[in-house]
């Protein structure tokens, strides 16, 4: 099991989960021709993708999803209410087979176990995901705005874990956006500040952790740094298992043995 991102940010998400002869993306919002190029930065082609996975409707998240599966001929899995909610608006997934999943209900991608976990946030039907093969656990865990005892469960013994920290709640407060903008971000169903993921952290097996990355960090409101204080403090040793997905870069591949 191994693990990349093409970047990670408002700008544009999508994940890489490879296992054995299986390769999902979750999610892809870029322009297709940037995808592509990030993908070819990791040594993928699209031809080399299982699947897309859909964690919600969001541009950042979605943008190029169905030009992407129209032109490889890859599966598209989301839940209903994404399903719906995308085909309402400019990236439909007109010409896609797309696959329903229901949440907290397990899938298999070829080996790849595939379990959809419902979070809080202001989309239709969000879920995110945790993948399990051959006893090996990955989560990935971005834009929820709070923590569930549903979302608790699910990511707490993972061998590697993708994890929002998405602001700094002062930065945040202090910060350029609108106050309208501020509750959306710092709301229940927004995103996870920095202090909200080291909450999860607390009731997680850290010590079984081999990767941990801190993912969709926005470039207005938060720092690297002030990310990775937050978790360090919960995360006491082994520190140098930890690091920060950039929004240009992503993150190269890391293996979960």
């Amino acid at each position: 099991m191994r693990f990349a991102s093409l970047g990670s940010g408002s700008k544009g998400n999508g994940t890489l989960v490879a296992c054995g002869n299986d390769m999902l993306l979750i999610d892809c919002g870029f322009t297709l021709k940037e995808t592509e190029r990030r993908l070819d930065n990791l040594g993928v082609r699209g031809e080399d993708l299982s699947a897309v996975l859909v964690t919600h409707e969001h541009g950042d998240h979605i943008r190029s999803v169905g030009a992407l599966a129209r032109r490889y001929k890859l599966p598209v899995y989301a839940s209903f209410g994404s399903r719906m909610a995308v085909d309402q608006g400019r990236y439909a997934l007109n010409g896609c087979d797309v696959v329903e999943v229901r949440p907290q209900r397990s899938f298999f991608v070829g080996e790849i176990e595939c379990l959809p976990v419902p979070v809080p946030h202001d989309a239709r039907e969000p879920c995110q995901f945790v993948f399990t093969w051959r006893g090996r656990v990955l989560g990935v865990l971005t834009d929820l705005g709070s923590l569930t005892p549903c979302v608790v469960e699910s990511y707490c013994e993972c061998d590697s874990l993708l994890l929002e920290c998405n602001h700094d709640l002062q930065m945040l407060l202090n910060g350029p956006y609108p106050t309208s903008l501020i509750r959306r971000v710092g709301g229940n169903f927004g995103h996870l500040s920095n202090d909200q993921a080291a909450a999860l952290l607390k009731h997680c097996n850290v010590d079984r952790l081999q990767h941990l990355v801190l993912s969709h960090v926005s470039e207005q409101n938060n720092k690297p740094e002030h990310a990775t204080a937050a978790v360090f403090r919960v995360v006491e040793t082994g520190q140098e298992r930890i690091r920060v997905a950039s929004q240009n870069q992503g993150f190269d591949w890391l293996e979960v043995v």
